[in-house]
């Protein structure tokens, strides 16, 4: 079900991203929305594709055992969906919130292995996959140039605050699962233009976003778990917002 969101959701950015080179040609003629930055609050919906993977260091078990040779953090795609609220502070800053921000994700760590458990489903090189769906509530402040005719551009910095619908680090029957905790809370700052429609503003964005927080429940008894010490979540998000 997840697998068809994905590809609903991705098909519908394709369109949306096509939007600003369609439309150039109305961005070069009369004003378009003049009074859409004066407004006190206004609202938008996001859609975005995002490239998520863990940073992560080794426990010092690490070096002491040889049943794991290796442990890589594998780059996964995702989609974001988002509701957004701006509250308009002066003519360059705002401050920027998303009440309702879901993000699907699955990321992933690769383990090569020196004595696989063949009979156990192992593999010489065995993946170990996290999905997570992320409830976030981030709060941004955004300074923004000048407008130039139907164009503006902009820059965003700020903290979010992160519960995973899906961590399983709660959950008993896990043992060969890497557990994760279901709080985190970050820092990501990103870029984004404006393009000034008769009757929306579409908006590309890039945001990087850190955790900071510490989300490994770490296993001893676990070679996938006990190997690791710390994971703090990383995400690259390129998305469009209609306002």
């Amino acid at each position: 079900m997840q697998h068809l969101l994905r590809r609903k959701i991705t098909s519908t950015f394709l369109v949306f991203l096509a939007l600003p080179f369609v439309g150039l040609a109305q961005l070069r003629s009369e004003l378009n929305l003049p009074d859409h930055d004066n407004k006190l609050y206004h609202f938008g919906i996001n859609l975005g594709v995002n490239k998520s993977h863990f940073s992560f260091t080794h426990n010092p078990v690490f070096l002491n055992q040889d049943s794991v040779m290796a442990i890589e953090s594998i780059n996964s795609t995702g989609i974001n969906l988002a509701w957004m609220v701006n509250l308009n502070l002066n003519n360059h800053f705002d401050i920027r919130t998303y009440p309702l921000n879901l993000t699907f994700s699955e990321k992933a760590f690769q383990y090569t292995l020196t004595h696989p458990d063949i009979p156990g489903g192992e593999e010489k090189l065995t993946i170990k996959k996290v999905s997570s769906i992320t409830l976030s509530l981030p709060i941004q402040l955004k300074f923004s140039s000048d407008r130039i005719d139907n164009f503006k551009v902009y820059t965003i910095g700020g903290v979010k605050f992160d519960y995973d619908l899906a961590a399983n680090a709660g959950k008993a029957n896990g043992e060969q699962l890497i557990k994760l905790n279901k709080f985190d809370y970050g820092i990501e700052g990103g870029i984004g233009f404006h393009f000034y429609y008769p009757f929306f503003v579409l908006t590309p964005e890039i945001k990087v976003s850190w955790g900071l927080s510490n989300l490994h429940s770490r296993n001893p008894d676990l070679k996938f778990s006990s190997n690791i010490d710390k994971i703090n979540s990383r995400m690259i998000t390129f998305s469009l917002m209609v306002e």
